[in-house]
């Protein structure tokens, strides 16, 4: 689906991207965008692609067509709310491809722009999310690209966020001549997380969560069933469930299943317990089921984890 909408934009000739700047101008979150974005129009010219940038004030007013229109601000500003945002929103809504990155995701939910669209939300926000903004899927990852709607956390996940949206639109070999300009050698897919305590992410706003995947971290060489962990937790199984998938992006037991293989991996670098007590310390029974889960998750065996660290 992502491909499919931007893959319609990169037809465009010129692309007309706009910018709606609510923040400030030295922030990591604008800088890590806009940079990628302007050395990328450097490099296709402007028969190709045309970046521009608005305030929110010149935007509501601005009657232009734009194809891809995203409404940033630092997380930290997320209190400066525009005073015209109903029409800001409005108006980004008219554009083909449209979203918000930093506080810029938390506006557009809070006016329901975002209702059952998956949003990467900043962590640090999560606590201002009301009734109306929580009608979004609220990701953990860097960012989200849900048909039309993309939405990045912002920070240092700007770069690549704006990386990401040139690959798809101009294609790998114009990301890479971007990459080689900005020094950047690798771009952090939209599958990654922010990365960062969950108490301190969703504590508050989802305790049921939190008590779940705390459950989780103190069963780890005894790894509960889902159905004990929901009982444990106070909640139906298809509730803890359907948490999991619209806070973390994943199913209950696949999330336990990582945070064992995690485990593994940090004793396997940092200690000299064996590789089969490594595995039985992770909750493995069958040393063939865990090199399997250790492979499919980080691309190498647990021998070959070893072998790594004992060869630094």
């Amino acid at each position: 689906m992502q491909q499919l909408e931007l893959s319609r934009l990169a037809q465009e000739a010129p692309l007309r991207v706009l910018l709606v700047h609510a923040g400030e101008p030295d922030s990591l979150t604008w800088s890590g965008l806009v940079q990628p974005l302007r050395l990328a129009a450097k490099v296709l010219g402007p028969e190709r692609l045309h970046v521009d940038v608005r305030t929110p004030d010149k935007f509501a007013a601005d009657q232009r067509h734009w194809h891809l229109v995203l409404l940033v601000a630092d997380e930290a500003e997320a209190g400066l709310r525009p005073a015209n945002l109903r029409t800001v929103v409005s108006r980004c809504r008219a554009a083909p491809c449209w979203g918000g990155v930093g506080a810029g995701v938390l506006w557009l939910a809070e006016a329901g722009a975002l209702n059952g669209a998956r949003a990467a939300l900043p962590w640090s926000l999560y606590p201002d999310v009301d009734m109306r903004a929580d009608q979004a899927l609220l990701s953990p990852h860097l960012y989200e690209i849900d048909g039309a709607r993309l939405t990045s956390c912002g920070g240092a996940a700007s770069i690549d966020f704006a990386l990401t949206l040139v690959d798809l639109l101009f294609g790998a070999t114009v990301q890479a001549q971007v990459k080689e300009i900005l020094c950047v050698d690798r771009v952090r897919g939209p599958d990654e997380r922010q990365r960062v305590a969950l108490q301190a992410r969703f504590g508050v706003l989802q305790p049921k969560l939190t008590e779940a995947v705390t459950l989780m971290e103190a069963n780890i060489e005894e790894p509960l069933s889902t159905d004990d962990i929901a009982q444990l937790a106070g909640v139906s199984r298809r509730q803890l469930e359907r948490l999991f998938k619209q806070y973390l992006g994943s199913l209950p037991s696949r999330y336990y299943l990582e945070l064992r293989l995690q485990r593994a991996r940090q004793l396997l670098r940092d200690t000299n317990y064996s590789i089969v007590q490594v595995g039985l310390m992770c909750g493995f029974s069958s040393g063939s089921h865990f090199s399997t889960a250790f492979g499919a998750l980080f691309g190498n065996t647990p021998r070959e984890e070893r072998q790594r660290k004992l060869s630094q």
